[in-house]
């Protein structure tokens, strides 16, 4: 894996740019760019309406994507929907599950807002049982507890496979078991998985996986909903309008089959086409590549935290951790932090509570931290340089 040649890819780079913040929001390599602008430059048609010449070539670099990502994380394509982004496909299966017969819903404090809050206000409103899997000190949550949790009243299990916070994994494979043998159904948030880890939706057996584009290199505004495909024969629609029937009468209305009667109105065709592009640069990469990168990456990154004296939340062992690091420097504020490592030396980070509260009151930063995320096109130079510019801070306080 060259790193040099691939960051010549990522044109943000050529600014100077430290980019620590790819949990956030990932760079877009000139690939992605590109394949947008050539919808926009060459074709720019609707798909699935018009019958001309655009109209035809949009359509089909459309499903060309969908086919792509459904390569990509080991589906089939008529198990991809689009959506706009991680939040959108949970909340599309929070919307239409049917929770009837079964309404408990089990979950973990360390999940993102996005997984969280779309069962938490109809926990509230008393359509729905929700209770929680604590994690330990260190924000991993473990097998024997999510078991204990699961029952033949539950409907659906929502977890992290890496989580947001502080990269942390869950057990998945020991949580799907659980759920199934209690007729539940699972529903994975992907968004910090899939760009960084080798993701089979297939082997994984998951019933629904969420992730989003804008953090695999992909567009912003982008997003996929996996789900088995009996499953979105059987849920109902999430929102309608054109595209999403076959017939329509004044007292009545047919459906198209899945994926496309979740995808109602015009969809982002050139975002769809750009995840696509941005699947074919990772698999040409390798995600086996990008994890062993990672790996290195870590293990630099918080021997660095370590030796600078910052207070690091999560797991001590790098092995139970991605590439990122969410910590804080003595007594600073952790905007003061990273907006010092911006002025000072062009460092890109990310502070607050990083979209999971509950998480960072329990890991013991209720006033949240600094968090360093790295992915493919980072450096080890980059970690050494990181490190100097906190000597300098850490002195300061």
């Amino acid at each position: 894996m060259d790193v040099e040649k691939i960051r010549g890819d990522f044109p943000v780079l050529r600014s100077g740019v430290t980019y620590f913040d790819s949990a956030c929001m990932s760079l877009k390599p000139t690939q992605v760019i590109e394949a947008q602008d050539e919808y926009y430059e060459e074709y720019s048609g609707c798909a699935g309406r018009s019958l001309h010449k655009l109209g035809k070539k949009t359509e089909e670099k459309f499903e060309e994507a969908r086919q792509k990502v459904a390569k990509f994380v080991g589906a089939s394509p008529n198990e991809v929907v689009w959506t706009r982004n991680t939040t959108e496909a949970i909340n599309l299966v929070a919307r239409t599950l049917d929770f009837s017969k079964k309404n408990k819903v089990i979950t973990s404090n360390m999940e993102h807002h996005s997984a969280l809050l779309p069962f938490l206000i109809p926990a509230k409103q008393g359509t729905l049982k929700l209770e929680y899997v604590l994690a330990d000190e260190e924000g991993l949550t473990h097998a024997e507890d999510w078991k204990k949790k699961i029952d033949e009243q539950t409907r659906l299990v929502v977890v992290h496979q890496t989580t947001n916070s502080v990269g942390t994994r869950a057990p998945l494979k020991e949580i799907i078991k659980a759920a199934h043998d209690n007729d539940a159904l699972v529903l994975v948030d992907a968004a910090q998985g899939v760009p960084h880890v080798e993701t089979n939706f297939r082997k994984l057996d998951a019933d629904f996986v969420a992730f989003s584009g804008h953090k695999m290199l992909g567009p912003t505004g982008t997003g996929c909903l996996l789900a088995k495909a009996k499953l979105l024969e059987e849920l109902p629609t999430f929102m309608v309008g054109g595209e999403t029937v076959e017939h329509v009468s004044l007292d009545s209305v047919t459906f198209l089959k899945p994926p496309q009667k979740f995808e109602a109105g015009l969809q982002n065709y050139a975002g769809a086409i750009g995840l696509g592009a941005a699947c074919d640069y990772l698999t040409k990469i390798g995600m086996r590549n990008v994890e062993e990168h990672e790996k290195k990456l870590a293990k630099k990154l918080f021997e660095a935290l370590s030796d600078v004296g910052t207070k690091i939340y999560g797991p001590a062992e790098v092995k139970n951790r991605s590439a990122r690091a969410a910590f804080n420097v003595g007594k600073a504020r952790p905007h003061e932090v990273a907006m010092m490592l911006d002025k000072i030396a062009n460092i890109a980070v990310r502070s607050g509570v990083f979209c999971a509260e509950p998480a960072m009151i329990h890991l013991g930063a209720p006033q949240g931290a600094v968090r360093a995320s790295l992915y493919l096109y980072n450096t080890e130079a980059e970690v050494d340089y990181f490190r100097e510019t906190l000597e300098k801070i850490v002195k300061l306080y």
